[in-house]
């Protein structure tokens, strides 16, 4: 099902070592480094990180209130510069390099996910590495022809990496758990009916989806009757999600190689699936205005996004953070609020937000479980190294420390186009 992708997983990598001081140099600069744990110390204000540090001492941060409890060996001073230097994606390469390590990270996420709001300048770039960064995020801006380059990145690594992990359906967003110990797959089928469902549509009617993956949602339309144009920018996915159609006999469904800056017709409604945390907060009214452009008056949208702490969004935007680094170049999560503001004055009626993180926490943890399993049974593609695997692994657990944490969230919305 799957075409070859040059040199996919090499642009990943691991960890980079660059021009970074040996350990040892570092070690006269230890008060230096106790000092900067003192700080951590201080701010956090629930949970606990436990840390045994490079001359083999103890040391516990927090503990004052309930929260996380977290346990980190921080092997190497160096990690801590590059914490201070580099923000997240420095803490991730000095994981990478062997600098820290823990038994889960996933609770050391979660915990400065709980205190984002005394402890968020820590995980922020700073001095000439923040500029660089900035720099070279904007030229992966989400403009038409870097939009396509951006998607590539992360979408195009091939059908079969993506199949070795994610549930049968290939649905790359977060399920909706409705009951302790519900499968992976029962959770992303509740997901795409509640989607379906806030379309408000009817057997013939016709659906916009904007960002289609490899076809889920489109297939769970197509089979209740309605008519679906399904976009993309991703190759991959479109020539997987066509060969989906055709299996299942549904010529119901149409699906392109399309920005939605780029769609003229008229639908009855919207679906758009966690595709807008790719377009850019520059774009967010451009994406809007499609999105008012394409309904019929009256006509709905049913949207799934994920949002970053309104409060600290001004902070992450101006930061490149890890995964902007190493995984979705061009990727920002959705300040609600103005997000919210800019589809009023599109005409678009704001209605039944419901947000479900603790779902998106748990299906990252079942995708980490599928990933490992497959792994461990030597299914991934050949042309992905250890270095690729344990990126990918600490992405995973990264987002779910997020969630757990309460920094970011994700819900679904529909608006209601007045005009």
């Amino acid at each position: 099902m799957s075409a070859p992708v040059r040199n996919r997983g090499r642009r990943y990598g691991g960890g980079r070592s660059g021009a970074w001081p040996g350990g040892w140099l570092l070690v006269p600069f230890a008060p230096v480094f106790r000092r900067m744990l003192d700080q951590l110390d201080a701010r956090m204000e629930s949970g606990a990180l436990q840390l045994t540090l490079p001359d083999g001492s103890g040391r516990m941060l927090g503990g004052r209130a309930q929260g996380p409890a977290a346990v980190v060996e921080l092997r190497s001073w160096r990690a801590l510069l590059r914490l201070a230097l580099d923000g997240s994606s420095g803490w991730y390469e000095a994981w990478a390099a062997g600098e820290w390590a823990s038994p889960d990270p996933v609770q050391l996420f979660a915990l400065f996910s709980a205190n984002r709001r005394t402890l968020a300048r820590q995980a922020r770039a700073s001095g000439p590495a923040r500029l660089a960064k900035r720099a070279a995020h904007w030229l992966r801006r989400n403009s038409r022809i870097g939009a396509r380059r951006n998607i590539e990145y992360h979408y195009d690594l091939g059908n079969d990496f993506y199949e070795a992990w994610l549930d049968p359906g290939m649905t790359y967003s977060s399920g909706l758990h409705a009951a302790p110990g519900q499968s992976l797959e029962e959770a992303q089928a509740a997901k795409l009916e509640a989607m379906l469902a806030r379309t408000g549509t009817a057997p013939g009617d016709t659906i916009l989806e904007i960002g289609c993956g490899w076809g889920s949602f489109a297939e769970t339309a197509a089979r209740a009757g309605r008519k679906v144009h399904a976009i993309t920018l991703s190759s991959e996915q479109k020539r997987f999600a066509e060969a989906r159609m055709a299996r299942q006999g549904l010529d119901g469904v149409t699906i392109s190689l399309t920005d939605y800056r780029e769609v003229d017709d008229r639908f009855d409604a919207v679906a758009s699936i966690e595709m807008v945390e790719a377009v850019g907060e520059e774009y967010w009214s451009a994406y809007l205005s499609a999105v008012a452009r394409a309904l019929k008056p009256g006509g709905r949208a049913a949207i799934q996004y994920i949002s970053f702490d309104d409060a600290l969004f001004a902070g992450y935007a101006r930061n490149v953070d890890f995964i902007q680094t190493y995984i979705f170049p061009g990727g920002l999560l959705i300040h609600e609020s103005r997000f919210r503001a800019i589809a009023e004055r599109c005409g678009l009626r704001w209605e039944d937000r419901v947000s479900f993180g603790a779902s998106y926490a748990e299906t990252l943890r079942q995708w980490r479980a599928n990933f490992d399993a497959a792994v461990a049974a030597g299914r991934l593609p050949t042309e992905f190294d250890s270095g690729f695997i344990a990126l990918w692994r600490y992405y995973l657990m990264y987002c779910e420390g997020g969630f757990r944490g309460g920094s970011t969230d994700v819900a679904q919305v529909t608006l209601i186009k007045e005009r």
